[in-house]
């Protein structure tokens, strides 16, 4: 009397494709996750002084940088002016803006900017993305 045993004949079902399917779904949902925080709003506001720098930056992806001076504090007559420039980036290189910025260069400036929680190297050097600029009367 010979005993078969049915489960021997029957392949073994492998758990790689399963795990490879789960690995790629994590991968994608966290790359999803990423692409979103990048696009939140950390801070909005505004900023004024003088432009001093405009300048479009970068060997692959040309993103549109400046430098403002928001000016300094002086301790009385005869002493030295501190500089207090900050950085900034023009949102998705809107060239309206850019241009708005350039003909304003070394005249007084109200730039309203949305800094972000984190940003691709692609988008800009700074977290700050100007998204408005006006002179100031």
């Amino acid at each position: 009397m010979e005993s078969t045993n049915s489960n021997a004949s029957l392949p073994k079902k492998s758990k790689w494709p399963k795990r490879i399917f789960i690995g790629i779904l994590t991968i994608i949902i966290l790359l999803f996750a990423y692409v979103f925080i990048c696009g939140i709003t950390y801070s909005s506001g505004t900023r004024t002084g003088i432009v001093i720098k405009v300048s479009q930056k970068g060997y692959v992806f040309k993103t549109y940088e400046g430098e403002l001076n928001l000016g300094g504090f002086s301790q009385g007559e005869g002493t030295i002016m501190v500089k207090n420039i900050w950085n900034f980036s023009i949102q998705r290189n809107d060239t309206a803006i850019y241009n708005s910025i350039t003909r304003s260069e070394g005249k007084q400036m109200r730039l309203h900017y949305k800094e972000v929680i984190h940003h691709f190297f692609w988008q800009s050097e700074t977290p700050y993305f100007i998204d408005k600029a006006e002179p100031v009367n």
